[in-house]
């Protein structure tokens, strides 16, 4: 049962308002210090993001089976690369980001985790040059897409996913959708303004208010990526957008520890987990690792 604090957000979103325009966020390159510092160090893993974190987490690892080589778009501090390379241990990630001062927090970060089968590149996510066609078993980004300045950078970062990409190689791509209301973006941009700092926050206005249309990701989809990749968004309200080739098989090793990491979430968190299942279940996503 998904807490009854959302149930004004979906009304709104349900309604006849019209979808807010989307406004693009002024520096493609999130590299300011103090911006960077803040953003990395609330968003570590044991934090507000911690639930969206073990999500993503947990489907792209299902995604992942079988892999041995997979790029990670735009992964600024590395926070849940990191926990998707500590779950999958026998797969070789490289992290792509645009930004210099992201990438040395994510270099700190896979350094103090222990991790060494994540490594780094400084590149642009719609102009993988770096990157030979077919040469990758799995391709994911999680939360990213949005920093795009256009649906045509867009187009061009789909392009390069479908050429780097292996035949039948896996994908898992997931962002924000944008919002109809602006007081829906105001909830869930300052619903934990107590627990981070008012940068954090700000950065979670700016990126809601920049995210494409769900319905522009499926589409952009359906146009430019396999068509084994298939997109889900969650159920009423697109808030969220996950494009994914077919999950696969998950060890029991790997599904009980994945279960205990949804137990050690602090309550809140674990509902907000929990709210998330349900919300892409009853949008058709065809599996749960946590079930």
């Amino acid at each position: 049962m998904f807490r009854l604090s959302l149930l004004p957000v979906i009304l709104r979103e349900v309604g006849g308002a019209r979808t807010l325009p989307r406004e693009p966020e002024p520096d493609l390159v999130m590299d300011g210090e103090e911006q960077v510092a803040a953003y990395a160090n609330a968003g570590r893993i044991d934090g507000v993001m911690s639930a969206a974190y073990l999500f993503h987490s947990a489907h792209a690892s299902e995604v992942l089976q079988g892999c041995r080589e997979v790029v990670d778009l735009g992964c600024g501090p590395a926070t849940q690369l990191t926990q998707i390379a500590e779950l999958n241990p026998e797969v070789t990630f490289l992290g792509v980001d645009l930004s210099p001062r992201m990438l040395e927090q994510a270099e700190a970060y896979v350094r103090e985790r222990g991790l060494k089968n994540v490594r780094f590149v400084l590149g642009d996510v719609t102009q993988l040059d770096f990157l030979q066609s077919t040469s990758l078993d799995g391709v994911i980004s999680t939360m990213a897409l949005h920093h795009l300045p256009s649906l045509d950078h867009l187009r061009r970062c789909f392009r390069e996913v479908a050429r780097v990409l292996r035949p039948q190689g896996a994908l898992y791509l997931a962002d924000f959708g944008r919002l109809k209301s602006l007081k829906s973006v105001i909830f869930f941009a300052y619903m934990n303004a107590a627990h981070q700092p008012h940068i954090f926050s700000l950065d979670y206005e700016r990126s809601l208010r920049a995210a494409f249309l769900s319905d522009d990701l499926k589409a952009m989809c359906r146009e430019e990526l396999p068509r084994e990749a298939q997109a889900y968004a969650t159920f009423l309200s697109p808030m969220l957008t996950v494009i994914q080739t077919r999950p696969k098989s998950l060890s029991a090793a790997l599904r009980s520890r994945l279960a205990g990491l949804r137990r050690a979430l602090p309550r809140r968190y674990r509902g907000d987990l929990d709210d998330l299942r349900l919300f892409f279940r009853l949008g058709g996503m065809p599996s749960d690792p946590f079930r």
